[in-house]
């Protein structure tokens, strides 16, 4: 009963301050099981002001989709993905979850200023108000998606092709016999986190840009791609 919903679990219901009116957060939540954690999370994270869209594992059960789908539905700025991917851990099904959430959020009538991305495992250890703050601190305006130049022992992520196994329940990325070619534009690949605070004039560039669609492809087969994609992107000169 959505009448009741957000009263049950405690969300919070208008702004707290207005700084945080003022200043609305875009959340990017990728989720596959524990209904309860992923609640748990959404009611420590949500403000009004915000939005969020949920990506769920395609191969994620019924239940749980109808689950999340009627707590979804009892808010205004809470949506599902509109393309679902079937994830695999390490596979550039993971990154394309997250660019399907964007490609929603950019389209969306709320203003945001920034994309924060989580897993359902995730949990808060800042409110709402302590994220805003950092992030107008010396962030403001950058993005934050730490990394290096790609260390050695990682460069077979992106030397050799690799491919999503899904069958029966079971998947995993595995290797084959195939060398990549160079990354396109000569791009110098570097490697960080696959977790993100992104502005949204990055969001838009990465989703229109010639070399960000060129890197997304290349991407296609390699090793953990959001790993060394947004990092990649956002050491681009300019």
């Amino acid at each position: 009963n959505c009448s009741t919903v957000p009263k049950t679990l405690h969300f919070i219901t208008k702004p707290l301050s207005e700084e945080e009116g003022n200043f609305s957060l875009a959340y990017i939540i990728t989720i596959h099981k524990e209904l309860e954690m992923f609640v748990r999370l959404l009611r420590a994270i949500y403000m009004p002001q915000n939005i969020y869209c949920i990506h769920i594992d395609e191969k994620s059960p019924r239940d749980y989709k109808t689950a999340v789908q009627n707590i979804v539905n009892c808010f205004e700025n809470i949506f599902i993905s509109s393309k679902s991917e079937h994830v695999v851990y390490a596979g550039f099904s993971r990154l394309q979850a997250d660019i399907n959430c964007m490609r929603d959020l950019v389209n969306s009538k709320v203003q945001w200023n920034y994309v924060i991305n989580l897993c359902g495992q995730d949990y808060p250890l800042k409110t709402n108000k302590e994220i805003i703050q950092y992030i107008k601190s010396k962030w403001n305006g950058k993005n934050i998606t730490p990394g290096i130049v790609q260390p050695l022992h990682v460069k077979h992520r992106t030397e050799v092709s690799y491919r999503e196994y899904v069958y029966a329940g079971v998947s995993f990325v595995y290797p084959v016999k195939l060398r990549k070619a160079r990354p396109p534009h000569n791009l110098t690949i570097y490697f960080g986190s696959a977790y993100y605070i992104l502005t949204k004039d990055f969001v838009r560039f990465t989703l229109s840009d010639a070399r960000a669609k060129a890197l997304l492809e290349w991407s296609r087969d390699t090793y953990s791609p959001d790993e060394h994609y947004w990092v990649t992107l956002n050491r681009l000169p300019g």
